[in-house]
């Protein structure tokens, strides 16, 4: 406004202008430079000499009548020549004031992007807080505002700084709870959550949340052996951390949302490095013996327990054998013995012949005595077994039949002993 108000009055201030060359002005000035022995053009420009050109063209903008020379009293003339002069100063000042106003009305407004959010501040208090997009104030000193990225990613290292081999041995050394020193670097990415508890809850806001980092994992790997958070329980260990970070900065009012922590270095200090490579490997050695042992036993174990098993069925089988067959010789034996109660001879009689029968069955040669005469009679029964098996094959086979010589078998001559113990024996 005010540069656009200097352009229509058309004020030029150039070192080009003309009146600060050779040529002369209006009131005078060749005459003054002839008398202070300068030619017109040397030295800098007559500062009160612009004041009056701007008051005259501001003058003459406004609508007021311009002093001309040649009549009236000119602006250097005493009396009333001041009050033009005076009152453009006024104007412009009144000019100057407003565009100054409006800047100052123009500082209180603000845009806010895209996940972030705007807290106003009324005389340092909070007041409210402002939506993505174009926003209004109070300029200062009444109000100011804060824009916080709450979308951001934020990461807190500890244990390190930028890179793992810039180690800050003060945060990366820890004790387990097995009395062991370890050394750990990780880094904890959050977000936030709510503006006005960052800005307003605590002083030195990412300091915090690294203390409260350095704290958690420090109680964590307190409560674990070295073992665990070396190897298997890395994962764990930073679950653990990240689940009491988010507890802790609860607690505090923070504002922070925990998202992610990184293990980035798990290893013991640098001094006992070799020692416990050491220890390491005879661990693998008995873990390897231990597995050898293991193997070893799930063979031999499973096989003696069925040999033991199939024993025990057996034994139990060989029992339920000998238990029923006595179980069944005492069946038939009482039947046996209802049956000789009823006809003892009859039965006495078949007992024999059964009992004859089973032993002349696995016999291959019988004996017969003949008691008239005393003569042995001789039964070959293996070889009558043997030619009757022979004349068995040869009739299968197409072959001509040999007559074989078979030993004379005589019968026995019944005479009245035989007779006298036949009844004898049905007598019983």
């Amino acid at each position: 406004m005010f540069v656009s108000l200097v352009k229509k009055i058309g004020l030029k201030l150039s070192l080009n202008d003309p009146r600060w060359g050779s040529k002369g002005d209006s009131d005078g000035s060749d005459n003054k430079h002839a008398q202070e022995g300068k030619k017109p053009g040397d030295g800098p420009p007559d500062l009160e000499q612009i004041w009056r050109d701007f008051n005259a063209r501001l003058n003459a903008f406004m609508g007021q009548k311009k002093n001309r020379p040649d009549g009236g009293p000119g602006p250097g003339s005493g009396g009333g020549g001041m009050r033009p002069d005076m009152k453009g100063a006024g104007v412009a000042a009144s000019v100057a004031g407003a565009v100054a106003f409006v800047i100052w009305l123009a500082s209180g407004a603000f845009t806010v992007q895209e996940g972030q959010a705007g807290v106003v501040l009324t005389f340092g208090k909070y007041s409210h807080t402002t939506l993505p997009g174009f926003n209004l104030r109070w300029p200062a000193p009444f109000q100011s505002h804060e824009i916080v990225n709450v979308s951001q990613v934020r990461t807190v290292e500890v244990g390190y700084r930028s890179s793992v081999n810039n180690k800050q041995l003060k945060e990366a050394l820890m004790l387990t709870e097995d009395e062991n020193i370890i050394d750990i670097q990780f880094a904890v990415q959050y977000t936030l959550n709510d503006a006005v508890k960052w800005l307003f809850t605590n002083r030195d806001q990412e300091d915090a949340v690294r203390q409260v980092a350095e704290t958690a994992i420090r109680e964590i790997v307190g409560r674990s052996k070295m073992d665990f958070v070396l190897y298997e329980g890395r994962e764990k260990v930073a679950f653990d951390v990240q689940k009491l970070m988010q507890e802790v900065l609860d607690r505090y009012v923070l504002g922070v949302q925990i998202t992610n922590v990184t293990m980035q270095g798990v290893q013991p200090p640098e001094q006992v490095q070799g020692a416990f490579d050491d220890a390491v490997k005879a661990g693998q050695d008995r873990e390897r013996l231990k597995n050898e042992g293991e193997a070893y036993a799930n063979d031999v174990v499973p096989k003696a327990r069925g040999a033991a098993f199939r024993l025990l069925e057996e034994a139990q089988a060989y029992r339920s054998l000998v238990t029923e067959n006595a179980v069944g010789n005492a069946s038939r034996f009482q039947q046996v013995l209802v049956e000789y109660q009823k006809a003892p001879g009859v039965t006495r009689d078949r007992m024999y012949l059964e009992t004859m029968q089973q032993v002349f069955t696995s016999a291959s040669k019988v004996m017969i005595d003949a008691k008239s005469g005393s003569n042995l009679l001789y039964l070959p029964l293996d070889k009558l077994m043997a030619q009757s098996a022979a004349s068995d094959v040869k009739t299968a086979q197409p072959v001509q039949p040999s007559t074989a010589a078979l030993p004379e078998v005589t019968e026995p001559r019944r005479d009245s002993r035989s007779r006298d113990t036949s009844r004898d024996r049905e007598s019983r």
